[in-house]
C-alpha cells in the first residue's frame, strides 16, 4: 500500500495537484447548489454579472491601490450587484435577464478600460478570467472551506425564516460573497463553468438527486481537466472551462439525436 501511494505520488505529483483537487471539490459543492437554483430561476448570467463586477473591483484595486484591499473592494461591487439583481427580480416591468446582461457588459467594459492603462493589463485580464488553480495552497483551501461552511449554514437557516425580498436578498448576497471568494481563487470563467455546467448536465441526465449528480459529474470533469492540464502543460483554468463546457455540449447533441432516432422509430 505504501509503495502504491509512493508511486501515485510520483506519477501525479500530489504535492502540487492535491490542493487544487480539494479546492475544486469545495467549489463544486456550493456552486452546484447555486447553479441548480440559478437555472431553476431562469437567470443564468447572474454568476457572470456578479463575478464580473467582483473582477471590476479587483481591477480598480490593482490600478488605484496596487492590489491592496482587493477582496473588500471586489466584495463591495459584488454585493451592490446582488442588491440590484434582487430588486430587479421584484419588478415585472423589468426583464431580469436583460438587466443582468447589462450589468455584465458594464463590468467587463470597465475592466478593459482600467486594464488598458496598466502595462501588465493583458496578463492581469487573463488572470481575472481564469486563474491557474494549480498554485493554490492548503491554507487557502482551508480558509475557503471554513467560509463556505459558514455561508452554507447561514443560507440554510436564513431561507427557512425569511420571505419575499429579504429571502432573495439573502440568497443573492451569500451568492455574491461566494462568487467573490471563488473568483479571487479561480477567475470569472472558471467559476461560471463550474456553477452552470455540472448543474445543467445533471438536470439533462437525471430527474432526482440533481445536487449529488452535479457534484459527482463536476468532480470527475475537474479532476480529469486538472491532470490533463498538468501533463500537457496547459493553462489549468481554461482547461477546466473547456472540459466543463464540452461535456454538456456533447451530451446535448447526443440526447438530441438519440431522442430523434427513438421518436422516429416509434412513429
Amino acid at each position: 500500500m505504501d509503495s502504491f501511494f509512493h508511486l501515485s505520488r510520483n506519477i501525479l505529483n500530489l504535492d502540487l495537484l492535491l490542493p487544487s483537487f480539494l479546492l475544486s471539490i469545495i467549489l463544486l459543492v456550493i456552486h452546484s447548489y447555486f447553479g441548480l437554483e440559478i437555472i431553476k430561476r431562469g437567470i443564468i448570467f447572474t454568476d457572470l454579472s456578479i463575478g464580473q463586477m467582483a473582477a471590476t473591483g479587483l481591477a480598480i484595486s490593482l490600478y488605484f491601490f496596487d492590489g491592496n484591499y482587493s477582496y473588500w473592494i471586489s466584495l463591495f461591487f459584488a454585493l451592490i450587484t446582488a442588491f440590484f439583481i434582487s430588486l430587479a427580480t421584484k419588478f415585472e416591468q423589468v426583464s431580469t435577464e436583460a438587466f443582468i446582461g447589462i450589468l455584465y457588459a458594464f463590468g467587463i467594459s470597465t475592466v478593459f478600460i482600467i486594464m488598458s492603462k496598466n502595462p501588465y493589463g493583458l496578463e492581469e485580464l487573463n488572470r481575472l478570467l481564469a486563474y491557474d488553480i494549480l498554485f493554490v495552497n492548503y491554507s487557502q483551501v482551508f480558509k475557503i472551506f471554513i467560509l463556505y461552511s459558514i455561508l452554507g449554514i447561514v443560507l440554510f437557516f436564513g431561507l427557512k425564516y425569511l420571505d419575499n425580498f429579504l429571502k432573495d436578498l439573502l440568497f443573492f448576497s451569500v451568492f455574491a460573497i461566494t462568487v467573490t471568494s471563488s473568483v479571487s481563487l479561480a477567475g470569472v470563467l472558471v467559476v461560471f463553468s463550474i456553477l452552470i455546467a455540472p448543474a445543467f448536465t445533471s438536470l439533462m441526465l437525471f430527474k432526482k438527486n440533481n445536487l449529488f449528480y452535479a457534484i459527482f459529474i463536476g468532480v470527475l470533469v475537474n479532476t480529469f481537466a486538472i491532470i490533463f492540464s498538468y501533463y500537457f502543460d496547459l493553462p489549468t483554468g481554461y482547461t477546466i472551462v473547456f472540459f466543463n463546457t464540452l461535456i454538456p455540449l456533447l451530451i446535448s447533441i447526443f440526447l438530441y439525436f438519440y431522442n430523434s432516432f427513438f421518436n422516429f422509430n416509434k412513429n
